[in-house]
This record gives C-alpha cells, structure tokens and sequence, in this order.
C-alpha cells in the first residue's frame, strides 16, 4: 500500500463515525415516507452516504426496476442473493421480503453490516443475514441451508461470480432452494462485456433454450448489464 493510499485509508477510517450516523439518519428518512418502487430503486443506486458506509447498486435503473417489480408480484417471504457487493440490491429485496434476506458475499460487510441489518422497514418482521465465503464450496452452502432452516426462498439472484464456470455452479448448487413459482436471476447477461471475466451470456445463452425465462435489457447495443430471469416451475 502506498503512502498516498494509506492516508486514504485512515482519512476514511476517521470518518467513519460521522459516516455511520449520517447514514442511518438517511435510512430513517427514507423509512419515514410512503413506500414507492421509484423511490425504494433510486435510493438502492445511490444512497445518499459515504466512506466505508457508502451503498451503491451497479445496475440499468430500468432492468433493476422491472426485476423489483416482478419479486414484487410474488410477494416473497424469503430471498437469497449471492453477490452483496457494495448493497444496493440488497436494500431492495429488504423492503420487499416479509421474513428473511440472505445476501452472501467473499468479503465481509464490515462497518455496513449493521446499516444493512437495518434496511428492513421498521414495521417488517424481515431479517437480513450477510454471510461470508465462497459461494462454489460445500462449506457454505450448507451454512446458506442451515441458515434457512429446511424452507425455501421465493427468489435467488445470482450476481457473485461472473465466469461462465462460476455462474452456472452457483445455479446448479442453490436452484434447489427455490420454490416451485419462484424467480432466479441472473445479472450481466448480454453478450458484449468490458470485462472479459464477465460470462454470464454464455451460461445464459444455454440455459433460456430450456427454461421459461425473460429478459430485462435497456438497449441490445449495450456493454455489460442486463438482467435474465428463470420462473421456477
């Protein structure tokens, strides 16, 4: 780490307590007015805090929209998501799951883990559960069911690993734990990615010819993005 990148760090690291409570008192505002789509999916890309509190969503405002709106219909009790990265759909699925979140991620949430815990609407009995490691082991999955306790989820999003190899094990490791008129999706689906690591299309590509999907794509000239959903028989 270089000295630059070090003053960086601690500069964050003293803000942090400053940080944490101004995000709450966000979070209590937007708790404070009449629940919306428009807004629950504005406050989810871009959260009004910072620092080691700052909670993005990397997503087309209009894919994101359609997939909340589609969990939405099937009013889930239950969601799993693999890939919490910086939180923003997280805060989604809490304003949309009645009992639990699961959201699972190879890094710890650190100091965000007690604002994401708080996500929830203060009326809702939903509890949000981050849980740590690698999606691809036996391991964690068996933490992910432990967790759930022999129910299923209503809906799995699936935005952790992004090779074709990782994205299409995480659908064979935790499809089991959806029920029967659930929803799985998958983030990053259209074909031409700034990443080469992004490979979602090519599992994609190979499981819509036998699934009942749909998709969610802005533009079909775009670069990365897009949101495909599987509806569980």
């Amino acid at each position: 780490m270089t000295i630059g990148q070090t003053l960086k760090h601690l500069n964050r690291s003293l803000r942090v307590p400053f940080n944490r409570k101004s995000a709450f008192e966000k979070l209590a505002d937007f708790h404070s007015h009449p629940f919306s789509m428009d807004k629950l999916v504005d406050w989810a890309m871009k959260f009004p805090s910072s620092g080691y509190m700052k909670v993005r969503s990397s997503q087309v405002r209009s894919e994101i929209m359609s997939l909340a709106k589609a969990v939405a219909e099937i009013n889930p009790r239950r969601i799993l998501e693999i890939g919490t990265a910086e939180g923003g759909t997280l805060l989604i699925w809490a304003n949309l799951a009645s009992e639990k979140v699961i959201s699972c991620d190879i890094l710890e949430p650190g100091v965000k883990k007690t604002l994401y815990e708080a996500f929830p609407p203060p009326a809702s009995k939903c509890v949000v559960k981050n849980l740590t490691g690698d999606s691809h082991t036996k391991t964690f999955l068996e933490k992910v069911e432990t967790e759930l306790a022999g129910e299923k989820v209503d809906f799995l999003f699936i935005d952790g690993d992004h090779t074709e190899v990782g994205v299409e094990a995480d659908y064979n490791d935790y499809q089991h734990l959806v029920r029967s008129g659930g929803i799985i999706a998958f983030h990053d689906i259209v074909e031409k990615q700034a990443i080469p690591e992004n490979q979602v299309y090519y599992f994609w590509k190979r499981l819509k010819d036998k699934a009942d999907t749909e998709e969610f794509i802005n533009d079909s000239k775009q670069t990365g993005y897009g949101i495909g959903i599987v509806r569980v028989p």
